[in-house]
């Protein structure tokens, strides 16, 4: 018998103890931001912002959405200064405590009709809780998965905290659906029934702090720590030595986030579901639309692990072209789909648009890993991830409910959202593939150079 084989067999424990947790983390995680999106979407402006007046509420509401983007650098600043300083895994279980927190108390928030402007203000407060959380939550798992992974496995790995998303929209949009269609129809969802997935948070917490403690700490952080070579000023360090890259990274980010957002942020929710005798286009009933966004999240899950996997094979740029691709496609075929008001249609254009999602998703955790030296990693994934929200994702939906009302037309919807993917398919084309780059500590030197396309190979 070898004698490596023990040691194989406790690494592929490992590993699949690495893959239960970040998935299974990231999933709660998302479910929590997308819950609140969600209900941004169906909900929130009637209950919160009613006094603005129908269509300025749904504005608001979703503004709401983009404002906890706006403090996701933050939590990124602090989650990846002592992520870098630490360790990853400490960081994993404090972020996902805060957001579990966070969302369980909006299901019990008083609504405007009872509470008055001290409503909404609450309601703020705990939107930026979870923007905290989700600004430093994501680069800690991905670096856990990926820093854990083989070279050559290290987009496959890097896929599990990426399907956490789709996850996490998957299982918002199921509960939701739950309520509005069996629980709690009609003005049921309206007084209580939307509380009910808040406050199943705290449950799906628990579960998640469990496993994620199970995980030994990142490699890579270890051989830092016993090195004594932690940097003291990770943030410092990122942007004196590596802004471009984060900006162009970040911008790569942007063009996913901003197409994701459409539906992740509770915009086409809202779009198909607002009554025509409330100025709404469609006027479909909220539970198909649930669940054809619900259906169209298996889609995108399926190819965010095959994009993580392909692209251990292709390399993670050809993989991002791929999906640029595929985007700009279907894009235009979107809005046309939704507008009919059948539900297989609805569904059929968001499953042909989450090809181009996941296949600009699934590669990231490890490409973006790829990109920063270990001893800045986790600042660097993290606070790239969360300016790319901000330039994405933050305020799509509200961009996107502003354009309709000026314009009465989508299609102003899919020209913005158009600009921002070519954007991001230039950056893309900008950066230089680092796939199978050394992590550890010992090739810093290397790490640190050879970004961008320009640039001299050694």
């Amino acid at each position: 018998m070898s004698t490596t084989a023990p040691a194989q067999s406790a690494n592929s424990r490992e590993m699949r103890r690495v893959a239960a947790a970040t998935v299974i983390g990231t999933t709660i995680e998302w479910y929590d931001f997308f819950l609140y999106a969600s209900a941004a979407g169906l909900v929130f402006g009637k209950l919160f912002f009613e006094p603005a007046g129908s269509q300025a509420a749904t504005i608001i509401s979703f503004a709401t959405v983009g404002v906890s983007f706006l403090f996701r650098p933050l939590g990124a600043f602090l989650a990846g200064h002592y992520g870098d300083r630490i360790g990853r895994k400490a960081m994993l279980v404090v972020t996902l405590i805060l957001m579990g927190v966070s969302t369980t108390l909006i299901g019990v928030l008083p609504t405007y009709e009872t509470a008055g402007l001290l409503a909404p203000v609450l309601l703020m407060l705990l939107r930026i809780l979870q923007g905290l959380s989700t600004g430093g939550e994501w680069g800690g798992a991905v670096l856990m998965a990926v820093e854990h992974a083989p070279t050559n496995a290290r987009g496959r790995m890097g896929a599990f905290p990426q399907i956490g998303v789709p996850l996490g929209m998957l299982l918002a949009s199921g509960v939701l659906a739950l309520m509005t269609g069996v629980i709690s129809p009609g003005e049921a969802f309206l007084e209580w029934g939307w509380r009910i997935p808040f406050l199943l948070s705290v449950v799906l917490v628990v579960v998640g702090i469990v496993v994620r403690r199970t995980v030994e700490e990142s490699p890579v952080f270890n051989q830092i720590a016993e090195r004594k070579e932690q940097s003291t000023m990770p943030v410092v360090q990122l942007f004196k030595k590596h802004g471009l890259l984060v900006l162009l990274a970040a911008l790569t980010f942007a063009g996913n986030n901003a197409a994701g957002y459409m539906t992740t942020g509770g915009f086409i929710q809202n779009y198909a579901t607002t009554p025509v005798a409330e100025g709404g286009f469609v006027g479909m009933e909220r539970t198909p639309v649930l669940l054809a966004v619900a259906g169209a999240s298996v889609v995108w899950l399926i190819c965010t692990f095959a994009a993580g996997t392909i692209s251990d094979r292709i390399g993670r740029k050809n993989t991002y072209i791929i999906g640029w691709i595929a985007f700009l496609a279907v894009l235009f075929l979107l809005f046309p789909m939704v507008n009919t008001g059948n539900v297989w249609l609805l569904f059929l254009g968001l499953a042909l648009f989450s090809i181009g999602n996941g296949f600009t998703y699934g590669q990231q955790a490890a490409y973006f890993a790829e990109l920063f030296p270990a001893s800045i990693r986790y600042s660097g994934v993290s606070i790239t991830y969360a300016i790319g929200a901000i330039l994405g994702g933050a305020f799509a939906p509200m961009i996107s409910a502003a354009l309709v009302a000026a314009t009465g037309s989508s299609m102003s919807v899919a020209y913005y959202i158009g600009g921002v993917m070519i954007v991001a398919f230039g950056a893309t084309l900008l950066l230089r593939d680092r796939s199978g780059i050394a992590l550890g500590h010992e090739n810093e030197e290397e790490q640190q150079r050879g970004h961008f396309v320009w640039e001299k190979r050694d």
